[in-house]
């Protein structure tokens, strides 16, 4: 997550993941030697028990600890202080047979490291437990590490959810963001977080960086593997970023690949019964696209006193479609309520749960190449599909742009990509690999986001890469269970 764009994900109807704006970044050569073991790698961790948390009483409480790491704010000025950055460890299951540290990343922008830790331990049960410490970390301004929290909850689900952001919409939030956080903000960047993994393996005492990263998680893993390859250890990159994608081209991928999403559920849901769609499976998708914009007109009242508006039932559906088809009964649940009754809460607590704007003739462009691909998603907001229009009005301003990952790194790299990814399409799975060299593509035939969680042959691979270092076969592809 970026500091120049830190609320990208908080902006709009789009939790899906967005390419966060470059960060501010500065020289970074020594980034590509080992890092002087003095200073903040020479740290050691105090580990102790876990604050009192209701996601701990999924874990064993025995075996799970709580630490802050000490980092630079700027690594450029050691002078501007230093920044805490909240850790936590599941120590390894079975001590004897201990690899080393793993360190997680559920994506984003945003999320956090350490929840997934607390409170989704099933995921990595077996192999990876057995044989690591499962170690999460919250990025910069994430949860427990200086989070950025700009507007209240009141005015960040109006902020969020309006269909008529207006002229001073960007203003509202670029003001607050600063009057609180104009101090940190300016280094929270994904160049930042990844050295600050740097320094997190460094205290965890491992020489080589064990990481398993997803969707945005995969844009730190790459930049990882760029600034410090003779640091990558075993790294697996599931639900691939495109780094050297251009903002605009990336939302347009992106909406397409939602597009798609959408069409396949449509098909899906005119088989089953009930389903709120027209029962031609053709007409299907533009009857529920027409539905959500018509929400602008006349939002469905909840039984929250909210509105459920065109924006966050875009938000709901769209949420939905990362979870693939396990995660399509539920969404023709909620669609029955709105679409049907009239009631709109299911969609709504569906829903709760950038860069410089191009030349017109740029902008023209790009939304003809958009509304080609992805007429039904592009229809509701065309220009904030294409790039954030508040993130004009942003005090915090980038030097980095997109580019091609080139790592020197001489350790195999696996990166998973879903062939219907919606939110990462499989393209860029395919351009991350290629672009990386030393990478094997490991692919999963399905609907969704993200691969480990849909698969026991996925899993089995990148656990068997994790644990023992085996590469997957080159071409390998796996079913969905």
């Amino acid at each position: 997550m970026d500091g120049s764009g830190a609320n990208n994900r908080f902006r709009s109807q789009r939790r899906y993941w967005r390419r966060p704006r470059p960060g501010v970044r500065g020289p970074i050569g020594s980034g590509r030697g080992t890092p002087a073991q003095g200073g903040p790698h020479g740290q050691q961790l105090a580990w102790a028990a876990c604050p009192d948390d209701p996601a701990t009483k999924q874990v064993d409480e025995a075996t799970l600890q709580c630490a802050t790491l000490k980092v630079p704010l700027d690594y450029t000025a050691s002078a501007t202080g230093t920044l805490d950055v909240a850790v936590t460890r599941n120590a390894v299951a079975k001590p004897e047979q201990r690899v080393g540290a793993l360190l997680l990343n559920p994506g984003g922008p945003g999320g956090s490291g350490v929840e997934t830790v607390k409170g989704d331990p099933k995921r990595f049960d077996g192999p990876l437990h057995d044989h690591f410490d499962l170690v999460g970390f919250d990025p910069r301004g994430v949860a427990g590490t200086s989070p950025l929290k700009c507007l209240d909850e009141q005015a960040r689900d109006t902020w969020v959810t309006t269909d008529e952001p207006g002229a001073d919409h960007g203003r509202q939030l670029a003001d607050a963001c600063q009057a609180k956080y104009a101090k940190v903000l300016p280094f929270v960047s994904t160049h930042n977080t990844a050295r600050d993994m740097d320094v997190l393996r460094a205290a965890l005492g491992d020489e080589r960086l064990n990481y398993l990263g997803f969707s945005y998680g995969t844009y730190l893993g790459s930049l990882y593997a760029e600034e410090f390859p003779d640091r990558v250890g075993r790294l697996v990159l599931d639900g691939a970023t495109s780094p050297s994608t251009s903002l605009v081209q990336h939302n347009i991928e992106q909406q397409a690949g939602f597009e798609r999403a959408l069409k396949a559920f449509a098909a899906d849901c005119v088989t089953k019964d009930p389903c709120p769609l027209d029962k031609d499976a053709d007409r299907a998708p533009q009857k529920l696209a027409d539905f959500l914009d018509g929400l602008k007109e006349k939002p469905l009242t909840t039984g929250k006193g909210r509105k459920l508006t065109a924006t966050a039932a875009w938000t709901g559906v769209l949420s939905r479609l990362y979870g693939g088809e396990k995660a399509w009964a539920g969404l023709r649940n909620s669609l029955g309520w709105a679409m049907v009754r009239g009631k709109g809460d299911y969609l709504l607590d569906v829903a709760d749960g950038a860069t410089d704007a191009p030349a017109d003739e740029q902008l023209q462009a790009a939304l003809a190449d958009l509304t080609a691909k992805a007429p039904l998603v592009s229809k509701h907001d065309p220009l904030a599909a294409l790039f954030d229009p508040d993130c004009r009005i942003w005090p915090f301003r980038s030097t980095e742009k997109p580019h091609a990952i080139k790592s020197t790194a001489t350790a195999p790299i696996v990166v998973v990509g879903t062939t219907g990814d919606p939110a990462t399409p499989y393209a860029w799975a395919e351009k991350l690999t290629a672009e990386l060299g030393n990478a094997v593509l490991l692919t999963r035939e399905g609907e969704g986001h993200t691969a480990y969680g849909a698969s026991k042959c996925i899993r089995g691979s990148v656990d068997a890469f994790l644990v023992s270092g085996t590469v997957p076969a080159a071409g390998t592809h796996c079913l969905t269970d």
